[in-house]
């Protein structure tokens, strides 16, 4: 039997080191509140830190702003040079280039792990486990991501589905279309199917965390056509369609967008997920 493909597959996470560039430049930024969050739930007595798959480093600088000492874990050796440049004098940051799974790290010494966007591609039998070994007691562990939907009701929103079915659903098998996330709340996204979802694991506790808490901030972002284009690149799973494919997505989504006044509004979903050791 052949496997359908999902878009989740683990080799996935390779095709960040050739967009290194355009993925700081377009990706999202994250709300402040956000990170005033998990400072504050982490207690003022944590400043050791230790970012899974840290990228670009758009999840880095508050946490060096707040008086942490942050370790960056990242598999690309672009990306690693990227945020190496990019902090090099920030005498509180350092990184280390590896995927977690393989990260040589001191178990009982984080007060605090995080992980923004990333933690969906660790194995999560390997990485949960171990990110409770490494933190001190009482740490934290502070997982977020953007879930990013259209504003549905647009015309725009249809021209741009039926590029999608004709370019990227005849390559992704998926029953399921995504789900409509602004009618969720925040228990919602507690589910454990909804958290294996996005982080690919179903909860904190089974691997021994608690204080188990969920935070989400909405927002919205305008993005111009080409603007569009250039985001979508950014995601694994439109890195890896065919390359004939991938071209005809883009031209037509960029065509749909054009046609509708040159930009579009996406509602952003920003999902932290917290957890103690």
């Amino acid at each position: 039997m052949v496997k359908a493909i999902t878009s989740w597959e683990r080799e996935n996470r390779t095709h960040f080191d050739k967009i290194v560039e355009n993925y700081d430049k377009i990706r999202w930024s994250y709300p402040d509140e956000l990170f005033a969050d998990i400072i504050e739930y982490s207690g003022p007595e944590s400043k050791k830190a230790l970012e899974i798959g840290a990228g670009t480093g758009k999840a880095t600088a508050p946490f060096l702003d707040a008086g942490f000492n942050v370790t960056a874990v990242e598999m690309s050796g672009n990306m690693a040079d990227f945020i190496t440049k990019k902090f090099r004098d920030r005498k509180k940051f350092s990184i280390i280039v590896s995927t977690f799974e393989d990260a040589v790290l001191e178990e009982d010494s984080y007060d605090l792990i995080y992980a923004a966007s990333a933690f969906h591609w660790v194995d999560a039998e390997i990485g949960c486990p171990k990110a409770y070994r490494l933190l001190k007691k009482d740490g934290t562990i502070a997982l977020f991501r953007n879930n990013t939907m259209p504003f549905e009701e647009d015309e725009l929103f249809k021209d741009i589905q039926a590029v999608y079915n004709k370019h990227y659903y005849s390559h992704y098998k998926i029953e399921k279309r995504p789900i409509n996330l602004s009618e969720m709340t925040s228990e919602d996204f507690l589910r454990p199917s909804e958290i294996y979802r996005r982080f690919r694991f179903e909860s904190l506790e089974q691997y021994g965390f608690r204080d188990v808490a969920m935070k989400i901030c909405k927002t919205s972002l305008i993005y111009s056509a080409d603007e569009y284009v250039a985001l979508l690149d950014t995601y694994s799973d439109h890195r890896a369609l065919p390359d004939d494919s991938r071209a005809a997505l883009y031209e037509g989504v960029k065509e749909a967008i054009l046609k509708h006044g040159g930009q579009n509004r996406i509602r952003c979903v920003f999902q932290l997920y917290m957890g103690r050791k």
